[in-house]
């Protein structure tokens, strides 16, 4: 619980926590950032990481002069990558076995249905799941878990990436310093979050309405 509400209260007070970070560790902020990109996206068990938000905060700090913008691009998109990589190769090399181990609660067919989703919409998936926190930490584990072929995941895990860390980092570089967004910080990022959560939150409310119906 302790390590959640640590988590949040990062979320919300990241631009002062990274200002801390760079003034502390300097060029080192850096491989923070890598690594905290890759574990949110790497490790299963660390969803709760910030990922939209620490995007946008690092992107405004870019335009203030903090960072190298090009260098936070290629970082930040190397983290992200690589988190995605060794996520899907976990799944692919564990999957198997959490699903014999687990095989009285998930029943084949639903390993069958992922593993045919996969064939159908896996690009979209990583795309999409970029955008939504914790359901992207989870998408490449699922990918490995589904068989989606190695080439095409790594070809949608690039394309993702770049078309979460670019337009998320370029828009804290163009209105990250506006001296309304840098007053309302914490609201901005609460809304950040909301927007990024809500293609979620909708999805569940309709798969509730849908059920009901049924």
């Amino acid at each position: 619980m302790e390590v959640l509400q640590q988590a949040f209260d990062f979320v919300l007070n990241i631009e002062g926590h990274l200002v801390e970070l760079i003034e502390q560790y300097g060029i080192y902020i850096y491989i923070i950032l890598f690594l905290i990109l890759f574990v949110e996206t790497g490790l299963v068990i660390a969803p709760f990481l910030p990922g939209d938000s620490l995007l946008f905060a690092a992107g405004a700090l870019a335009a203030g002069g903090n960072l190298d913008v090009f260098v936070l691009f290629a970082v930040c998109f190397a983290g992200a990558f690589l988190g995605n990589q060794l996520n899907f190769a976990i799944g692919s090399g564990f999957g198997k076995a959490i699903f014999d181990r687990e095989r009285k609660f998930i029943k084949e067919e639903y390993l069958v249905r992922t593993q045919v989703f996969y064939d159908k919409h896996g690009g979209k998936a990583l795309i999409i799941g970029r955008y939504l926190p914790f359901i992207r930490t989870f998408v490449p584990f699922v990918a490995g878990i589904g068989k989606m072929k190695p080439a095409r995941f790594t070809y949608f895990n690039v394309l993702g990436g770049l078309l979460w860390v670019i337009p998320v980092i370029g828009v804290g570089y163009l209105f990250g310093n506006i001296p309304f967004v840098k007053q309302n910080f914490s609201i901005i990022v609460i809304a950040i979050l909301f927007v990024s959560l809500f293609p979620m939150i909708w999805g569940f409310f309709a798969a509730m309405k849908h059920a009901k119906r049924v």
